[in-house]
């Protein structure tokens, strides 16, 4: 293998967009896009921690802004991908990164907490493929990456809304990459098992925001049990897949569901 193989995964001149880039996978992905050499909008609800992410590209030489966005609003998100193209000249690649847990058993959902997980979860995500699709489609193409979850294959009990709004950002994702691969333009989605986030260790701290240790422990061994390897995944984990697809490393995935999840779905 050559010296310069590796080559391929970077992003040198490319411009990226990530959606919930303040903390978790989201943010790990803004920091090593910005690594392999692109140039990195962060957008999230939480603008300060969008900016510190933004602040650590920076302190490591990497160019990057932040912009506060909500991704349930088509213009925040369309705003988002603007300042993309009015910042860097275009755009390349969007992560639409952005999602929240919604806990409650199926039969008890109102219809706020229906339309909560959806606006979210699956609205956010194809509010951000159309914006994307936008500006790639007479700009010679580029790569849509949206994050499903694990839960698309291991039923969870009370995530319902989560689960099935998860489900649909799947088919969102290949019948996206039938209809958009004319422009050149690929479409990815990424189903992550267990990854030690904030977003996955919520629902362990006690009513005062303290950790709940104990809970916190039986979780990562629910988690290191469903794999084959007793891992648990890490925001990174996540990121180093999305640097793949996003690159020519992976100019021929489109329209596929990528499972990184320790192997916890090996049984089925």
């Amino acid at each position: 293998m050559k010296a310069d193989a590796l080559d391929a995964f970077r992003l040198d001149g490319k411009v990226a967009v990530i959606t919930g880039a303040a903390s978790g996978i989201g943010e790990a992905t803004a920091e090593l896009f910005a690594a392999a050499g692109a140039k990195v909008v962060c957008g999230d609800l939480d603008v300060e921690g969008a900016e510190n992410t933004v602040k650590r590209i920076r302190e490591d030489g990497g160019e990057a802004t932040a912009q506060a966005c909500n991704v349930t609003s088509r213009d925040e998100v369309e705003a988002l991908v603007a300042r993309a193209v009015d910042a860097y000249g275009g755009l390349d690649i969007i992560a639409n990164i952005a999602g929240a847990m919604f806990p409650g058993l199926i039969e008890d959902l109102t219809d706020q907490d229906i339309d909560a997980g959806i606006n979210l979860n699956l609205k956010g995500v194809l509010y951000g493929c159309q914006a994307a699709v936008k500006a790639m489609k007479d700009d010679g193409g580029g790569v849509i990456l949206n994050i499903s979850s694990g839960a698309i294959d291991l039923a969870y009990e009370g995530i319902g809304v989560y689960a099935f709004t998860k489900a649909a950002v799947a088919m969102l994702g290949r019948t996206m990459a039938l209809e958009v691969g004319r422009y050149g333009i690929r479409v990815c989605t990424l189903a992550p098992g267990s990854t030690l986030t904030p977003f996955t260790t919520w629902r362990l701290h006690n009513d005062d925001g303290t950790l709940n240790q104990e809970a916190y422990d039986e979780f990562l061994d629910y988690a290191r049990d469903l794999s084959p390897i007793g891992a648990l995944g890490e925001s990174i984990d996540q990121a180093y897949l999305m640097l793949y697809l996003a690159s020519d490393a992976g100019k021929f995935a489109t329209g596929n569901v990528f499972r990184s999840n320790g192997g916890q779905t090996t049984t089925f």
